[in-house]
């Protein structure tokens, strides 16, 4: 396999997933099998479909908190196929690249949220809305006998 370039692994075929997680190349299993659809014999006869296999739980590149973080948010493996390409080469690439975003997505630490109160003006505001409305249907509500 040709270097996969900087953002998605070195030349040993590893997978850079962040700054502090680089998947080894042996703990990435990869399945190949025809693509399907239309193409004739080609796409018959041809094992062009990328499957790739990450197993969370058994992974040495990753922390306790990213591993607890990665079996909470995509389970204990992940299984990424890509068989868009007539070429089995740009489908390992495109699967290693769907890989490596979907962990890093599953990687990333949300900020906190900060609890927050609406402003005095927007209660004020609402509330005249409320008045205003329930005023309007009043109005048009037929008038009592009285």
């Amino acid at each position: 396999m040709a270097p996969a370039g900087p953002d998605q692994g070195d030349d040993d075929g590893s997978l850079r997933v962040t700054a502090s997680v680089v998947v080894p190349a042996h703990e990435l299993e990869w399945r190949f099998g025809p693509s399907g659809g239309p193409g004739g014999q080609h796409a018959n006869r041809a094992h062009t479909r990328a499957e790739v296999r990450f197993d969370v739980r058994s992974s040495s590149a990753l922390s306790e908190a990213q591993r607890a973080r990665l079996l909470g948010r995509l389970g204990d493996t992940v299984i990424v196929s890509a068989d868009d390409e007539r070429s089995q080469l740009r489908n390992r690439r495109l699967a290693l690249d769907r890989l490596r975003r979907r962990l890093a997505d599953a990687l990333k630490v949300d900020p906190p949220r900060r609890p927050t109160r609406p402003s005095r003006g927007s209660v004020e505001r609402r509330l005249d809305a409320k008045r205003r409305q329930a005023d309007r249907k009043r109005d048009r509500r037929r008038p009592s006998d009285d």
